[in-house]
């Protein structure tokens, strides 16, 4: 899905539209009549590359899963793990990634 376009720029998005936008009435009935109004709107999103390099990515991923849990196939995951669902971004029990100890003054900012 979605339109590939290249920006003045050299930059690639892709275009996604409603059939009832703007776009979608000029590409497909030549134009938005006057008696109407365009209701739907057009979003472009940065292009980043074709969907080969992310399912490689995922099996890459995968792969390294597996060969945490000491796990043959995927199918053999559930029996080696533990699932555990995660609802929060902060992760509580083992604290912050700040790297500096509590009660530190924080480091100079570069350059001073």
């Amino acid at each position: 899905g979605g339109e590939l376009v290249v920006n003045e720029d050299g930059s690639k998005v892709k275009l996604f539209y409603g059939m009832s936008s703007a776009t979608a009435m000029e590409k497909h009935s030549g134009g938005v009549a006057n008696y109407r109004s365009s209701e739907g709107k057009t979003v472009s999103v940065p292009y980043k590359g074709t969907v080969d390099n992310t399912i490689l990515d995922i099996l890459g991923g995968m792969r390294s899963s597996c060969t945490y849990v000491g796990a043959a196939t995927v199918k053999e995951l559930p029996k080696r793990t533990t699932f555990i669902r995660v609802t929060q971004q902060l992760n509580n029990v083992w604290g912050t990634h700040d790297m500096r100890k509590p009660g530190l003054p924080a480091p100079p900012a570069a350059g001073k």
